[in-house]
């Protein structure tokens, strides 16, 4: 992976295997990447904490990780998971961080 152009970081997008429903995008340096490969639940790294966290270890929704592709560049990963919980990813209780239409 390409982690040259962001700085350290790659953007991570999360989509659900099953529904291929868009979850997030959250950030990777080569730390939470190695992290996520090994444990098999999504890892990132907080740009504003200055840490890796996982998602889903303080409210149980973690991501499981069913298969990770890489782009044309290999400077963005997408993440292919499994919901665990209650299968609500957003931090504001919704099941995707997108759903707010622009208007």
């Amino acid at each position: 992976m390409d982690f040259s152009k962001l700085g350290g970081l790659i953007p991570a997008v999360v989509q659900d295997a099953t529904s291929n429903e868009v979850l997030m995008v959250g950030f990777m340096n080569q730390e939470a990447l190695d992290r996520t490969r090994a444990t098999g639940y999504v890892t990132f790294f907080s740009r504003t904490r200055n840490a890796l966290w996982t998602k889903g270890e303080t409210s149980g929704n973690r991501l499981q990780v069913d298969e990770m592709l890489i782009d044309c560049d290999e400077d963005t990963i997408l993440v292919k998971v499994t919901r665990l919980g209650d299968g609500n990813v957003c931090h504001t209780g919704e099941r995707t961080c997108f759903f707010r239409a622009l208007e």
